[in-house]
């Protein structure tokens, strides 16, 4: 994690917007734009996240600004909570470190037809029971396992290939964002070595900050919309936020290497290495993009593996079959991912992007064709977990995202201390009897893993919420209120 803090100029243009003016660095080729407010304005400037805001803004092709969100923190290239849209008729570039290492991690929430007052008494034996059943933590093995011809038909059929595999049904298809799959996607550009990684890992939760966790609806503050995402309070709500495991880490990997040459090769330079990137348009801009799309639609298979995990055990612990639960999807959201789609570039001239989110959530508004007809009217839902014992919230896109953001809003509540920092925090302490205290239940490998994430060491994720939804990008529906939590 950078150390020092960022010194340049932030210019506030609104009570929730600040800008990089593009003058501040002749290499600059846009504004840098960062959505916050004076509560949150502190932090974010105390990390170099606001430096890697400055260095996207020279990417070539880049268009309108170069974005951050309000959960923004220091990242791999592009910050966390980063947005950039370049145009591939203008020589713009695709870049792996502004999708990220862990490809199409992002989010699903589930609803049940569950109160509190059904579990309340067997939430220490269902949380066991999930941590049991569910693989967790660096290396886990899965139930399921894939040879490499069925993992190449996962990588180019998405979320329906284990669906029609019984392990899901067609509402799961449908209620994921771009139907849980990409299309062309070329598992022929995933090596070799990423394919023997993933062969066992779909299915599988992982490590670092990812979990699945059971919640209770504590507060509907848009009852219309909730009432359409079947969401109400005191019910019980399962979220899961995983991704690609170490397949989409090895493609991300790969291709950072291919590119490192292509600035020279394609005649432009670069502030940060870390920033390899390509034309879209290009051979090695083509290659990743079949690659990282193949990623991406593993990464949609394994966390419907994961939702089948987790229906089976509510349907063990309560008696009854996960249906007759009303275990139902509301929606899957990616957080690390490059997508083309058109929007508003400025001057009221629209054209096709690519939209790089690196920790940031689509958030596309009532009306918009690529969301599922029920979300017509409410816009798509926006799924922000929190910080395993602070609150989730669940919000819809908004006109604003469009005008804005490239159709985009925050993913979570953003780091503000290292994992060795908040190790170092939590020394002589334990975390998880902390949570227990508070009325959470959590479960994981070892203390490290709980100490890395524990609610310290994150943004006020409420704090964060505000921002997007006064800025008009994406409108509070509900908040979801941790009980139960496991993690590797």
């Amino acid at each position: 994690m950078a150390k020092a803090g960022y010194a340049g100029p932030l210019e506030q243009i609104s009570p929730f917007q600040f800008r990089i003016p593009k003058d501040y660095r002749e290499d600059m080729r846009v504004d840098g734009m960062i959505f916050a407010d004076d509560a949150l304005i502190g932090s974010i400037k105390a990390d170099q996240g606001p430096e890697q805001v400055v260095n996207v803004a020279t990417l070539p092709g880049i268009q309108k600004a170069s974005l951050a969100m309000p959960d923004i923190h220091w990242g791999y290239g592009f910050c966390i909570g980063g947005v950039a849209a370049t145009d591939p008729e203008e020589g713009g570039v695709i870049s792996p470190g502004g999708v990220g290492y862990d490809i199409n991690c992002g989010v699903r929430l589930l609803r049940t037809d569950l109160e509190w007052a059904d579990v309340k008494g067997r939430i220490r034996p269902l949380v066991e029971q999930l941590f049991r059943d569910i693989p967790t933590g660096v290396g886990q093995r899965g139930s399921f396992a894939f040879t490499k011809p069925q993992l190449v038909e996962l990588m180019e059929q998405g979320v329906s290939y284990v669906v029609g595999k019984g392990w899901g049904t067609d509402r799961d298809v449908q209620f994921a964002e771009a139907g849980g799959r990409l299309d062309d996607a070329d598992p022929g550009r995933v090596s070799d070595r990423a394919l023997m990684r993933g062969a066992d890992q779909c299915g599988t939760l992982g490590s670092g900050n990812h979990f699945l966790e059971v919640q209770v609806v504590d507060r509907i503050l848009d009852a219309p919309a909730a009432k359409v995402m079947g969401l109400h309070e005191g019910q019980i709500t399962v979220l899961i936020h995983s991704g690609s495991r170490g397949l989409g880490y090895q493609v991300c990997d790969d291709f950072l290497a291919v590119f490192k040459d292509a600035p020279r090769k394609y005649g432009f330079t670069l502030p940060d290495w870390q920033l390899a990137c390509a034309p879209v348009r290009s051979p090695e801009g083509q290659a990743y993009l079949g690659a990282m799309r193949a990623a991406a639609n593993y990464a949609w298979c394994n966390r419907q593996l994961l939702t089948h995990q987790a229906r089976e055990v509510f349907a063990r612990v309560f008696e009854k079959p996960w249906q007759d639960l009303g275990m139902d999807l509301v929606y899957d959201v990616a957080h690390n991912i490059a997508k083309f789609e058109h929007h508003d570039v400025g001057g009221g001239v629209s054209k096709q992007v690519c939209v790089h989110r690196k920790g940031a959530t689509r958030a596309f508004p009532p009306g918009h064709p690529e969301i599922p007809e029920a979300y017509a009217e409410t816009g798509q839902p926006v799924i922000i977990p929190g910080s395993m014992g602070t609150a989730s919230w669940v919000l819809a896109g908004q006109p604003g995202s469009m005008v804005h953001s490239f159709g985009t809003s925050c993913h979570g509540a953003g780091r503000m201390m290292s994992r060795t920092a908040a190790v170092r925090l939590a020394e002589g302490r334990r975390i998880d009897r902390e949570l227990d205290a508070i009325g959470i239940i959590a479960k994981a490998r070892g203390h490290k893993g709980l100490a890395e994430e524990q609610p310290a060491a994150y943004k006020d994720v409420d704090l964060v919420v505000d921002v997007v939804d006064k800025a008009g990008i994406s409108k509070k529906v509900a908040r979801l209120r941790p009980v139960g939590v496991i993690k590797g």
